[in-house]
């Protein structure tokens, strides 16, 4: 049957623009659906990319040839370099935009790529053939559109409702409408639903906030990109003016008048049933959870070098104008503020992601891809990764090809995918270090170099990214050995040495870029600690991720499994034995027994090794 289509995209957020990206760059003819052309890849609330953990995702996004860096470096107004005083495994890069050029320079990319059509509709149904499997989607005007894959990520919209006191209105963000239709068709294919709730807080004016009574908060003066692909230095980086943010801090009076208006949010009167982001919370639950705290930090965020609008980073809330403007002018430095946009809770529906392979396919529906805030996530990185390897995977499937799964030892978004469909979620999820065992190897500094044989089985980076990460391997194996030949490595083991110190007194050290020298001085001062953390997640794990199930293995039919473990088992369809044991409820005697039967499995007899084999670039 011929498609209009390979693959359709429903939704051009950050998942949706990464998925649309990669599907047509790897050559399919590719449909980006999104109700608004002019919202594609709008920061709907904070106006920037990365973060603790998160600056680790869109590194390796960066790696395997996404796009968000790198349009994050051209439109970047605040380079910061998190934790620098700290660990590398929690060292992180966050980049303040210009929210309107980001997304601008994002549509252009989408707009000049080959294989890419972008359509203005809204998706009202999945259309499914008699073997469960997508063919395409039915538009609100009846249209219908067929394709060999479809990926949905629908961020906030389906079934949006945003709350403000008592008042409430349709929508995914303020000036959008929702997506009323599509949970529906979910539902009629077996996709189960749920309710999450995100929030943002009020946009202010700029020149009504006393600046001289906050602290300044100023970037990293030599910033570093978040992409391999840019240049770094002047004249080429940074490309913008860089600006100014500020720090203040809510008071006594802040937290008193909160507390007289709980009975106002339709957080605390029930009205919302969704469940909200436990590390983003809002403004007045944080309040309620931590009474003994006097203050609470606001950093106060220009939104591009031509707006007049501030973000007040950490007041997400949903009360009433009246209330929000009280609360807003008891803090210091925003007295006399004026508000351009009140702050608002949205509710919207998500699918729970253990109805998901880790290929990001859904279990019920072939060809079908979820990713994003559909799969309960919170964050644009979180998305944007989910929306590429979704993307890639999509891709893969209309070729015949195996999807590429990341293992948890290999990137921060191996153990993201891996945690959403293995344990599932309660609440928004949000990608932290300290759910990886292997943190102190999964660093920002080294994505590449991890992740550059997945990248080259992708095919999406080019010939001369391959060669620059080569390169760089080779420059730091290279000094990692000349360090320890001239005795500097014991030195640099040593709390108070700096590779910089110690390189100002070794005439006969090379010139060498920094991003070298850095990698250089964290692989010896921690090669220990590393070394360590491997040993012990290795116990851990013993090669049970690469121990394959065949698809086709029946865990029903498994005597002396209990019925738990079966019914767990079944519903998950775990693809090797590592994501088994990681299943809740799952025992080890359970898992003995799965082994016992799998070393029985046809798939032996026939010669297939249970540890699979591993593609890779050469």
């Amino acid at each position: 049957m011929k498609t209009d289509f390979d693959v359709i995209v429903v939704g051009l957020g950050h998942a949706g623009c990464e998925a649309a990206l990669a599907c047509a760059r790897l050559g399919l003819s590719t449909l980006g659906l999104t109700l608004r052309t002019d919202r594609i890849a709008l920061m709907s609330c904070n106006p920037a990319i990365g973060g603790t953990a998160k600056g680790h995702l869109v590194r390796e996004l960066d790696s395997l040839g996404g796009e968000m860096a790198r349009v994050a470096d051209l439109t970047g107004t605040h380079f910061k370099t998190l934790n620098e005083s700290r660990g590398p495994a929690v060292r992180a890069s966050r980049v303040l935009c210009d929210r309107a050029a980001y997304a601008l320079e994002m549509q252009n990319v989408l707009s000049s790529t080959p294989m890419l059509k972008i359509l203005a509709g809204e998706a009202a149904k999945l259309l499914v053939d008699t073997d469960s499997r997508v063919v395409g989607v039915g538009l609100a005007d009846e249209e219908e559109i067929t394709a060999k894959a479809v990926i949905l990520t629908t961020g906030t919209f389906l079934r949006g409702l945003m709350h403000t006191g008592d008042q409430q209105q349709r929508g995914g963000r303020v000036g959008d409408s929702p997506s009323m239709l599509l949970s529906k068709s979910l539902n009629i294919q077996g996709i189960s639903l749920g309710r999450f709730k995100t929030g943002t807080p009020a946009r202010l004016f700029k020149d009504s906030i006393r600046l001289e009574r906050c602290e300044v908060q100023r970037g990293d003066l030599e910033p570093k990109p978040l992409s391999r692909r840019t240049p770094a230095g002047p004249p080429a980086f940074p490309r913008l003016e860089q600006l100014l943010c500020h720090i203040t801090y809510t008071s006594t009076k802040t937290h008193e008048l909160i507390r007289e208006n709980l009975h106002r949010s339709p957080l605390y009167q029930g009205i919302i049933e969704g469940r909200g982001p436990r590390y983003c919370p809002s403004f007045e639950d944080k309040v309620v959870r931590f009474p003994q705290r006097e203050r609470h930090q606001v950093f106060l965020e220009p939104e591009g070098l031509n707006s007049d609008l501030v973000y007040p980073g950490g007041l997400s809330t949903s009360l009433p104008a009246d209330a929000q403007r009280d609360f807003l002018r008891s803090i210091p430095g925003l007295e006399a503020v004026e508000v351009a946009r009140f702050g608002y809770a949205v509710e919207y529906d998500y699918a729970p992601p253990t109805q998901l392979k880790p290929s990001l396919e859904t279990r019920r529906v072939s060809g079908l891809y979820f990713a994003g805030q559909l799969n309960g996530t919170s964050g644009y990185e979180e998305a944007a990764f989910q929306g590429f390897i979704a993307g890639v995977n999509a891709a893969r499937s209309v070729r015949n090809d195996p999807a590429v799964i990341l293992r948890r030892d290999e990137a921060h978004g191996g153990v993201l995918i891996d945690e959403l469909v293995t344990h599932g979620v309660d609440e928004p999820f949000r990608m932290l270090t300290s759910r990886s065992e292997h943190r102190l190897h999964l660093r920002e500094g080294n994505a590449d170099l991890r992740l550059a044989a997945r990248a080259c089985q992708i095919g999406i980076i080019t010939e001369e990214q391959r060669a620059c990460t080569e390169r760089r391997r080779v420059a730091i194996k290279k000094d990692i050995s000349r360090c320890r030949f001239s005795g500097m490595a014991a030195l640099l083991r040593r709390p108070e040495n700096s590779y910089a110190s110690l390189a100002a007194i070794d005439s006969a050290r090379p010139p060498l870029p920094r991003d070298v020298t850095d990698e250089v001085e964290t692989e010896i001062k921690y090669e220990g600690y590393i070394a360590q953390q491997m040993r012990a997640a290795q116990r851990q794990n013993d090669g049970w991720d690469d121990w394959r199930i065949p698809e086709n293995f029946s865990f029903a039919t498994l005597r002396g499994l209990s019925t738990e473990a079966s019914e767990k088992l079944e519903k998950f369809r775990p693809l090797t034995v590592g994501q088994a044991r990681r299943i809740p409820g799952v025992t080890a005697a359970s898992i003995s027994l799965v082994l016992i039967h799998l070393r029985r499995h046809p798939a032996r007899a026939q010669g297939v090794s249970p540890l699979g084999d591993r593609e890779s670039c050469g």
